[in-house]
């Protein structure tokens, strides 16, 4: 048996089509929305956009067709939405209701949006196509930013520097280049006194001795026998120093710190009475 396809392509079959719409003149879309000014006419027009749109869908999601086929079908897909949203807008305006509020959105709702591209669908197979289905992916959220607080808790004693010497390796670069610091320091200081004692005579030697005095030495004044007597008995070689400030003795000190012990318990455990009576009775012995 020939498919139906088949059958309808038979002359009888033609012939049988045109004794039907003989007598008849079959009416067009207009190509413009705003050139029809009737209602009915206009709900025609959506329906059969409608219809067209259907059919284009489910054809779309056929995956086997190729991507050409695939592209162009969608195309068709998103003009004939914006068509019918045309037809929509002219029913409103002759007195119809508001589909962009009431109607059906399933047509819609198989689309979907590239973000940042507003108005253009993909529907079906379309959205597995190359270039298509990376803009669909959604990029990774960004970590999210920690508080002040919780980066504070991640600061200890290695965040200030104060284990950079617990490896073991800091120390000894530290030493090696200390070495390395003071021999160049020291290379430095000769060099510049050989410059100075070659390019100095008589007068820039002795400056030269002045210079290298120690600093730290006392100088020579005037004392008495029993100063000089002391500072005579230190060991050969070290250095004395002389206290120019009267000191205490170990005893005046041990004396002066139990009177004021005393001092202390009399104004914590006496009574104004007994001090006084004290008072007088030192005065009387002569105390």
């Amino acid at each position: 048996m020939a498919r139906n396809a088949e059958k309808a392509m038979t002359a009888l079959a033609r012939f049988r089509q045109a004794q039907l719409e003989e007598g008849k003149v079959r009416e067009r879309r207009p190509f413009l929305a705003s050139e029809c000014n009737e209602l009915p006419k206009a709900e025609k027009w959506r329906r059969q956009i409608i219809s067209e749109i259907s059919k284009k869908v489910a054809q779309i999601q056929n995956a086997g067709l190729g991507e050409f086929k695939i592209r162009d079908l969608n195309d068709e897909i998103n003009k004939l939405l914006r068509e019918k949203g045309h037809w929509e807008v002219r029913i409103k305006e002759l007195g119809g209701p508001d589909y962009g509020k009431v109607g059906p959105k399933m047509l819609d709702h198989e689309g979907k949006e590239v973000p940042g591209n507003r108005g253009y669908k993909y529907f079906g197979a379309a959205k597995d196509l190359p270039g298509v289905r990376e803009l669909f992916e959604k990029e990774p959220a960004p970590p999210p930013r920690k508080a002040r607080a919780e980066l504070m808790k991640e600061i200890d004693a290695e965040y200030y520097g104060y284990r950079d010497e617990d490896d073991g390796m800091l120390v000894p670069l530290e030493q090696e280049y200390e070495k390395q610091a003071i021999a160049e320091a020291v290379e430095k200081w000769k060099a510049e006194k050989e410059a100075r004692l070659a390019g100095g005579e008589g007068g820039g030697v002795g400056e030269e001795e002045e210079e290298e005095e120690h600093i730290y030495a006392v100088q020579a004044e005037e004392h008495s026998d029993e100063e000089t007597r002391d500072q005579m008995e230190g060991e050969e070689g070290v250095q004395s120093f002389i206290a120019h400030v009267p000191v205490p003795s170990q005893k005046e000190i041990e004396e002066a710190l139990v009177r004021r012990k005393k001092m202390e318990l009399l104004q914590k455990y006496a009574s104004e009475s007994l001090m006084a009576q004290s008072e007088e009775a030192k005065a009387l012995l002569g105390l």
